[in-house]
């Protein structure tokens, strides 16, 4: 939809006073990042009455905020014709069953045959502009070898709202996933805080001073000899939070190369996680919809094996 791409401009007026004017902005604007919104600051997209101002600048009550959030620049990803398993799609949001191995947005080693390439060519212009590019309202998104189900955003109001419910982890994400080793316990919850590795890279960790709150409930499905089949629902939604979780209390998921260790059994790709169910309050309707995504064939037919 072309108006969603168009410059827009706001005039604010203050209410609270003390808060350094680009954390003021994010939480007036949640899904906009931090970095996006220091950026208009820089370029001087925001003026505090009638002034530009610095992102340290402390917000007074009645001080005028005008932003102007630039017209959406169209990026260089290109459309592909590659089949979308759609669990759902109206005018507003697209629900979608993620294969394994499809990685969900462009990245370095990963500039095509993505689920976002896939998306342009499946939506054409019914995409949204947040962040100020012309691209599939990526929400929330899922590792390359996690299957399951996916929210995308088709324009600006239904990116925004959906965004918020993130935030407020109002949104219902269950998974499934076979973990190494038998649980003890048949039911349970993970509190532990998640940020960078500190010294590998590509690895996230419990990390107590600089981490986020992350928290994990889990229960017992079935019990093998060597392994356990559970169902996992996120109260927040960190990078790898269930690998992250399940690795720190000594039970890494199958397959799971980056957290787990020894020989991986039955020649798998990556962990055994799929992203079974997702619920959300619709952005246009307010109705709650919940879908629930088939398990792949390889993980039912490990749930025939004896594991």
């Amino acid at each position: 939809m072309m108006e969603d791409w168009m410059e827009q401009q706001f005039a604010i007026e203050v209410s609270d006073a003390g808060e350094r004017l680009d954390k003021y902005l994010a939480l007036i604007y949640p899904s906009h990042s931090r970095s996006f919104l220091q950026k208009l600051i820089k370029d001087g997209q925001v003026l505090v009455n009638r002034t530009a101002a610095k992102a340290s600048y402390r917000v007074e009550a009645g001080d005028l905020l005008e932003i102007t959030i630039p017209k959406a620049q169209e990026v260089a990803i290109l459309p592909q014709p590659i089949p979308l398993d759609i669990l759902y799609e109206d005018a507003d949001v697209l629900v979608v069953n993620k294969p394994k191995g499809m990685v969900v947005h462009p990245s370095a080693g990963h500039f095509s045959d993505t689920l976002v390439n896939a998306v342009l060519y499946h939506c054409r212009d019914s995409l949204s502009g947040i962040q100020g590019e012309i691209r599939p309202g990526i929400v929330h998104r899922i590792d390359m070898d996690t299957t399951g189900a996916l929210i995308v955003c088709k324009n600006d109001a239904a990116h925004l709202n959906i965004a918020q419910q993130i935030k407020e982890h109002s949104v219902t994400r269950r998974y499934r996933g076979i973990v190494r080793g038998c649980v003890k316990d048949e039911a349970g919850r993970i509190e532990a805080p998640i940020g960078r590795h500190p010294t590998e890279r590509k690895k996230m960790a419990v990390n107590e001073r600089n981490g986020k709150a992350a928290v994990t409930h889990y229960r017992v499905l079935k019990r093998y000899e060597k392994h356990t089949y559970m169902e996992f629902e996120l109260e927040t939604g960190r990078t790898h939070q269930i690998r992250v979780h399940m690795a720190s209390i000594g039970h890494p998921l199958l397959g799971d190369a980056l957290y787990g260790s020894g020989k991986a059994r039955f020649s798998l790709q990556g962990q055994t996680l799929h992203a079974m169910t997702i619920g959300f309050i619709h952005p246009t309707s307010g109705q709650y919809l919940e879908f629930e995504a088939p398990l792949p064939a390889y993980f039912q037919e490990l749930l025939t094996k004896n594991l």
